[in-house]
């Protein structure tokens, strides 16, 4: 197998039915990449009822990463890992072992699961994590929306001495993720708030929908319910004393770098925003240069990807605007097919099209992920007309090895948007040699952010 982007984050969310205890418990596998790749899945239910697992990709230092949602009938379960676009199809065998397929982008890989007696994880050993004691203050908070539908939970840091101090909101990026950001073990956020503390700001990073100590349907919720979950924590930090009413900024990755904005342009409160890795164009352009450069990591050569292109972002299209799946797979598939017929076989050996099971699994991979309603949403949208009307200071920055958001395609978007607002105080900048998560890289491709 050529290639495999575990950007995983998962925490997965299942139904409660009696049929379901069957899957409680840890579940190993490999895949056959290399000398082989071994995950993990740590599914268990809590005294609700709500199962819930984690997974750990051992031989990438990876351990009790989140997913985003999970459908399990009766013997089988299907994880749609939105962040990484992966999907995991499985059926349970007996009670020890689930039979499945891991499929990415066209890449099917056999991944057969066996009940795990010892599950043992590997301390990860990440120097740059902060640890106390701190020379500022560190307060774990919880508060509610207006209407006391969701609860949050949140960390406050906060530099000592009285104030005013300016003071920062972080949003993270797709995927259900913990305050601190937690990918691989790495705690960017984390990070960030206690350097940004350390130098006179106060900060404020807040677990998303569903993880930690904050409720919420994750699973069914969009980008537009994010934006509400950011001013339900604005108009808690404000309530802060300490808190410059007149400099309060936002910092957002990733999809954060979406949100902030949106938050920015409904707002007068807000001074600054910083985009760490946001998109500057259309998602749907985005997504299709994102497609493309991890399929070039892949080892794919340059033809294969610029002729599947615009098939991938027709194929995109017509599941996110289908009434439903079933629309969605026989509308999407009709496209496909008729491309396949039309498309040399070489070409079709390179992107893993060349057998029609293949691109049967590939196609209900595709629309099981794209058809979730916050893919739908997501893919649908564009960021200019919010970065048009900003009025606030603006910061962008990107890596220049990044190929989730690439900086060569989305920077100078938000620049052109910017001089369009009018924007006067901007500063738009590419780190030369990091990746998504702002780590100098190798290959650069998502496997190393392990």
């Amino acid at each position: 197998m050529k290639r495999i982007y575990l950007i995983i984050g998962l925490l997965c969310f299942f139904y409660s039915t009696k049929a379901q205890d069957d899957f409680i418990g840890a579940w190993q596998g490999k895949l056959n990449i290399g000398a082989g790749l071994r995950i993990v899945f740590h599914i268990n239910k809590n005294e609700a009822g709500i199962i819930s697992s984690t997974m750990d990709s051992p031989d990438q230092y990876a351990f009790g990463l989140a997913c985003d949602s999970t459908i399990v009938d009766k013997t089988d379960v299907r994880i749609v890992l939105t962040k990484a676009m992966l999907v995991y199809s499985g059926k349970l065998s007996g009670n020890e072992n689930i039979e499945g397929t891991l499929s990415q982008k066209g890449m099917n890989m056999p991944l057969n699961l066996k009940r795990l007696k010892d599950t043992t994880q590997q301390t990860l050993i990440r120097p740059q994590t902060p640890v106390p004691p701190f020379p500022y203050k560190s307060i774990d908070v919880e508060y509610d929306n207006t209407g006391k539908t969701l609860h949050y939970g949140a960390t406050i840091t906060k530099p000592d001495g009285d104030g005013p101090f300016p003071a920062i909101v972080m949003i993270t990026g797709s995927g259900r993720q913990d305050r601190d950001e937690t990918i691989f073990g790495h705690k960017s956020f984390a990070v960030i708030a206690d350097h940004l503390t350390r130098n006179g700001f106060i900060v404020m990073r807040v677990d998303d929908r569903g993880a930690g100590k904050s409720t919420g349907d994750f699973a069914n919720s969009t980008t537009a319910d994010f934006v509400q979950d950011v001013n339900t924590s604005i108009n808690y930090l404000k309530t802060i004393d300490g808190v410059d009413k007149n400099k309060i900024g936002l910092i957002g990755h990733s999809e954060g770098g979406m949100i902030a904005p949106m938050v920015a342009t409904e707002r007068n409160d807000i001074n600054f925003i910083v985009l760490l890795a946001g998109p500057g164009v259309k998602i749907t352009e985005l997504m299709t240069e994102q497609n493309a450069a991890m399929y070039k990591a892949g080892g794919v050569n340059e033809e294969a990807v610029i002729t599947f292109k615009p098939v991938y972002t027709e194929v995109v299209n017509r599941i996110i605007t289908a009434a439903d799946t079933t629309d969605a797979y026989k509308e999407a598939y009709t496209f496909f097919d008729d491309w396949v017929n039309h498309t040399a076989s070489k070409t079709l050996r390179q992107l893993e099209f060349d057998t029609e099971e293949k691109r049967m699994k590939y196609m209900h991979a595709m629309v099981g992920m794209y058809y979730s309603p916050w893919f739908r949403y997501f893919m649908a949208f564009d960021p200019t007309p919010y970065l048009q009307k900003l009025h606030c200071k603006v910061l962008a920055l990107n890596g220049s090895r990044d190929i989730q958001v690439i900086a060569s395609q989305n920077l100078p978007g938000i620049e052109a948007a910017l001089k369009k607002a009018g924007v006067k105080d901007y500063e738009i900048k590419e780190l030369t040699g990091l990746n998504h998560l702002f780590q100098t890289c190798k290959q650069c491709n998502a496997s190393e952010y392990g």
